[in-house]
């Protein structure tokens, strides 16, 4: 209708009003082409000599600009208006900015329909930003034209876009902005204009507030504010307990600047910040609770958070002492309780040091800090621990929690205080500690030793591990106690350890399989303890590299390292992997020991105290034999295991039951033929009608009460059984150090043995001296009773007594009758009684004294009658000198 009436009025007098009305009607109806050759005609209608020509074209192209927009031609319109900005002369910029203004607005308007809020209050503060509005509201009288032709309403242009950048912000969730932007209207428009922008805050506006439970209200209406800013807080609470912290602190934030808030508020936008970890800015509002609130703890108790988060732990701790301070002078009684949640600086020190203390009694007197290169004893690591951001951090946090602090704790301080240790073979001139106390490691001349420590050092420390350990610097050994300390405590440290380092300095660099085994290494006493006791170790060859190239975390998981380990030892790998010291298996340990040499003689029993789980005095001026005696003494008066009895060599001045010496443990232990179950069921047989049943559970009760071995005053107090000798012929022998005899004793086969001791033949014809008596035991162990009750006295290492062992008087024998079902279990032990076994040969001494003449390994005894033996036995415990 319009596009008709314009094309009849310009039919009737073309002008140039008519062509930009043609132009602006057809371009509403879709036809751009056409609304462009309007422009173009309109254009002829100009003056072109006219003062003012340059000014019409410039408004006409504007004007096109705003048909070109209106026809969602926006590329075309923006480049236009983009031209007419700022290439043309004369331009009208206020024109320009005015145009453009609208068509922010007009985008801002479709954005905000189509729920695109962000981009619809950028296009509004573009809007903004084009400072075209004049300092009296007349701008509306100066462009008419463009009042006239598109209908705008140019005098409220700006606080349209004002409220709908408002509106856009509150729907973008963006609280804070949207308050700002309310202000910053509020400031740029008159009285007059204010009245009604209170009247849309009060009205339009606050509708979409109440849609999401809120209100808004003018910060200018005092008496309001806490209405207004009530909902912020409610919802900015149940913002922060659900943890949706950004919003949490948009809420309080618009709260606390709508009104002038309390300490709560700011305490509560704290925790926010706390939680989106915006330390500084927690630090802030715990400064602003504080202020208003100096009484309060709540302050104080935000800013050691915030402190805390920022790792300055020791303004924290300041802040934590004054919250403390504040709880014990609070004046109610519900808040004094309060200080009960929490422990003081000094007590949560306390709990740390206790489990410090814990911790170092299972760690070496000593340690090399891989970091500093310096020898520090218990109190130094101490010390440097509590100047460590570590102990700080751990102290800030002990302090705010006393019901969970014990784990914490130890999360922390056990892999501070982790060390490591090392095993190698001492070569040459190793330094001691007198010669690097006091020194930095790394700065001493590196020779011999020296070198090997830095290396060790140096390879501790690339490894993540700030405390080292070696026996060569780190034990002071002119001091007695500490030396027996360390002898008696190097299994558990060395089980303690987070690695164990063994040094193989004789095995040069691109090694292959088999270097370990030959070596020295594998020769050494101690080292026996140095790779069972750790849970990890590795295997580091004469240049510091993982030998094989083996980069397993643990060469106690590498198959082919344990494999060859085991070859060379004679150790099975499963029990290098999993060792627990005990006694179980003692004579299998012995021999493990038995082919190892150590510089000092004694210490090759000393060595083996963690093996077996044992903890004796350590005294550097006794013998070999009477260290190794007192090891042994311990093993089968604790154990009651008589296998450590079975040896070849020479008796020990110790106990004549008792070796020398270790080698006499390098032949496997005896083991004597058996019979199957079979054979064993018809020896039983055969005997049900020949012994009497109730002298078979005689002698099986007998036997069962006979008490453990023990040991007392060096004797050995040995139950056993005893067949007197009634007969001894010498024979001839071939050495002329040791004698040869053919002995007779009732119930045995004859036997001939070969001892180092003389004694005088004898029979019944010519009987011995009045003070000699010659006896063949045989020793006497439960395992023959056919009964598997005996407890296993392997034992953690964490369990390990730090008691002195003693030697046991007895152990308990059992105290009531032995149930027998049927005669079947004395008839088996009959059996196995009669079958060959290992005995002892005693000889009386002139002083009385019963001491071994000869081996068990040398006499293999057999029962000549089986169906006798019960009446032919001679059961007691003897004293062994």
């Amino acid at each position: 209708m319009a596009n008709s009436t314009v094309t009849k009025s310009i039919s009737i007098q073309p002008s140039l009003s008519g062509y930009i009305s043609k132009s602006i009607a057809l371009c509403g109806t879709g036809l751009i082409r056409s609304a462009r050759a309007a422009f173009d005609v309109a254009s002829m209608y100009t003056d072109k000599d006219s003062h003012v020509y340059s000014q019409t074209m410039h408004f006409l192209l504007l004007i096109k600009v705003i048909v070109l927009f209106n026809g969602d031609q926006h590329d075309e319109a923006n480049l236009l208006l983009k031209e007419l900005t700022t290439g043309c002369p004369n331009a009208d910029t206020r024109a320009c900015n005015i145009v453009e203004a609208y068509l922010r607005i007009q985008l801002g308007l479709k954005a905000l329909d189509s729920a695109r809020h962000d981009e619809a209050a950028d296009h509004f503060t573009a809007a903004l930003n084009y400072n075209a509005m004049p300092s009296k509201s007349d701008i509306h009288v100066i462009y008419e034209d463009l009042v006239v032709l598109f209908g705008w309403d140019l005098k409220s242009l700006w606080l349209t876009a004002y409220k709908k950048r408002c509106d856009a912000l509150f729907r973008a969730g963006k609280l804070q902005d949207a308050i700002e932007s309310y202000r910053c209207m509020m400031d740029n428009i008159d009285e007059t204009t204010k009245v009604s922008c209170l009247e849309w805050s009060n009205g339009k506006f606050s509708k979409f507030v109440m849609s999401r439970r809120l209100q808004f209200s003018s910060p200018f209406h005092s008496d309001c504010t806490k209405k207004c800013s009530a909902p912020f807080l409610t919802e900015g609470d149940t913002a922060l307990a659900a943890g949706d912290f950004d919003r949490a602190i948009d809420l309080y934030s618009t709260a606390i600047d709508l009104t002038s808030p309390s300490d709560t508020v700011f305490a509560n936008r704290g925790q926010a910040k706390l939680g989106k970890m915006l330390w500084m800015e927690a630090l802030l509002d715990a400064q602003k609770v504080i202020e208003l609130n100096p009484s309060s703890h709540i302050g104080y108790k935000l800013k050691h958070a915030a402190f805390h988060g920022a790792q300055r732990y020791d303004e924290a701790i300041s802040a934590f002492e004054t919250m403390l301070s504040k709880l014990d002078d609070a004046p109610d009684n519900e808040t004094r309780k309060l200080r009960q949640q929490y422990l003081s600086p000094s007590e949560a020190d306390h709990a740390i040091r206790k489990v410090i203390d814990a911790q170092l009694d299972n760690a070496p007197l000593r340690v090399l800090d891989t970091t500093t290169g310096l020898l520090c004893d218990r109190e130094a690591q101490i010390r440097i621990f509590k100047s460590s951001i570590e102990y700080l951090k751990l102290l800030s946090l002990t302090i705010t929690h006393r019901d969970i602090q014990a784990k914490r704790i130890k999360e922390v301080v056990m892999p501070y205080f982790q060390y490591v240790m090392l095993s190698h073979r001492w070569e040459g001139q190793e330094p001691l500690l007198q010669d690097v106390q006091g020194k930095v490691v790394y700065n001493l001349d590196p020779v011999g030793g020296i070198k090997k420590l830095q290396s060790f050092c140096k390879t501790v420390r690339d490894l993540g591990y700030r405390w080292a350990w070696s026996d060569t610097c780190c034990i002071d050994k002119n001091i007695d106690v500490e030396l027996q300390a360390s002898v008696k405590s190097m299994f558990i440290w060395y089980h303690h350890s987070t690695l164990t380092i063994i040094y193989l300095s004789d095995v040069p660099p691109l090694s292959m399989s088999g270097a370990l085994a030959r070596s020295a290494w594998n020769t050494r006493g101690w080292t026996v303890q140095e790779f069972l006791a750790p849970k990890v170790i590795l295997f580091y060859q004469k240049d510091w590299t993982l030998y094989l190239g083996d980069r397993t975390p643990n060469h106690k998981e590498s198959v082919p390292i344990m494999q060859e380990l085991e070859a060379a030892t004679g150790i099975d790998r499963q029990a290098v992997v999993a060792f627990c010291p005990g006694m179980r298996d003692a004579r299998e340990k012995l021999q493990w020991a038995s082919t190892r040499i150590t510089t000092l003689q004694e210490d090759i029993a000393y060595s083996l105290f963690g093996v077996f789980g044992v903890r004796l005095h350590v005294d550097y001026t006794e013998k070999k034999q009477n260290a190794l005696g007192r090891l042994l003494q311990e093993i089968v008066a604790q154990s009651g295991d008589i296998t450590a009895l079975d040896w070849v060599g020479k008796s020990s001045e110790f106990n004549s039951c008792l070796p020398a010496d270790i080698t006499s443990y390098k032949a496997p232990p005896c083991k004597l033929p058996s019979l199957s179950e079979e054979e064993i069921q018809s020896s039983v047989s055969s005997l049900q009608g020949v012994v009497v049943l109730e002298s078979a559970s005689k002698l099986y009760q007998t036997l069962d009460y006979l008490s453990a071995p023990r040991f007392a005053h060096r004797r050995l107090h040995l139950p056993c059984i005893v067949f007197p000798v009634t007969e001894a012929r010498r024979r001839p022998g071939q050495d002329q150090d040791t004698y040869t005899y053919e002995l007779k004793s009732d119930g045995l086969c004859n036997l001939q043995i070969t001892t180092e001791d003389k004694f005088t033949p004898f029979s019944p014809a010519r009987p011995p001296p009045a003070w000699q008596t010659i006896l063949l035991v045989r020793p006497w162990s439960r395992d023959l009773l056919g009964l598997h009750d005996t407890a296993d006295d392997t034992q953690s290492v964490d369990n390990l007594s730090v008691s002195e062992s003693s030697s046991y008087d007895s152990l308990p024998a059992r105290t009531g009758p032995i149930y027998l079902d049927s005669h079947s279990r004395a008839l088996r032990l009959i059996v196995r009684l009669g079958q060959p076994f290992g005995a002892f040969l005693l000889a009386r001494q002139r002083d009385g004294e019963f001491k071994r003449i000869a081996s068990n390994r040398d006499i293999i005894a057999r029962v000549k009658d089986m169906a006798s033996i019960s009446c032919l036995m001679d059961i007691r415990t003897l004293e062994v000198l």
